[in-house]
């Protein structure tokens, strides 16, 4: 595949889901959630699912259909998908890094507590900017401050609606990553169809590389 991405010069990925594992977070804010509620875990859970398989935030819409409180992120039970490190160092010596994310205050510390910090070469994040995925405007400006064409970049994610879709609207090339609960989303449209799909973290090797 490298050979039909000759001119990409940047790679941004998406955190959440994609390089982060967040499965214990989610279970966090969905016990919290429920507690002291007439909701078992599961009747929640199910519903949760359900609307990520409409490829919309599924904890959140859970969360609003059951009038719940919305229970503050556990960032500190995010970890690192296996490999990242390695996966980073090896891409990196191919491309410039970036991400582009919807993320709390504080990601360039949570990168540095994970390891991975100094793999970036450009950091973008909402909590920091005042945009937010799906805005095509965060793409704009990421590619604006590092002086890169769209057609120069591959934006890489696990969410449909907000990482491949906007990035392919302004002519990004896109690689979803099929990992979390965005793993069962369902491509609706054309603007929605990566023009790479890959299972895990690690598939992007082979695809990137050889």
């Amino acid at each position: 595949m490298k050979q039909d991405y000759q001119e990409i010069q940047w790679l941004f990925f998406d955190i959440g889901s994609t390089l982060v594992d967040e499965d214990k977070a989610y279970e966090a804010r969905i016990k919290t959630a429920i507690t002291g509620k007439d909701i078992s875990y599961q009747e929640f859970y199910d519903k949760m699912l359900s609307h990520f398989r409409k490829n919309k935030k599924g904890d959140l819409e859970a969360l609003s259909f059951y009038r719940l409180e919305r229970p503050a992120w556990r960032t500190d039970l995010e970890t690192l998908y296996p490999q990242t490190k390695g996966i980073l160092e090896q891409l990196g010596q191919d491309y410039k890094l970036g991400i582009i994310a919807n993320q709390l205050p504080g990601l360039e510390e949570r990168l540095k507590d994970f390891g991975i910090l100094d793999y970036f070469d450009a950091i973008f994040s909402s909590a920091d900017l005042g945009l937010a995925k799906p805005d095509p405007a965060i793409f704009r400006l990421a590619l604006q401050k590092t002086n890169c064409l769209p057609q120069q970049a591959i934006m890489i994610g696990d969410r449909l609606d907000n990482d491949i879709a906007p990035a392919k609207r302004i002519g990004m090339k896109t690689i979803w990553i099929k990992q979390g609960f965005s793993r069962l989303a369902q491509v609706k449209n054309l603007e929605e169809r990566a023009d790479w799909t890959v299972e895990k973290l690690a598939d992007l090797l082979p695809v990137l590389l050889s």
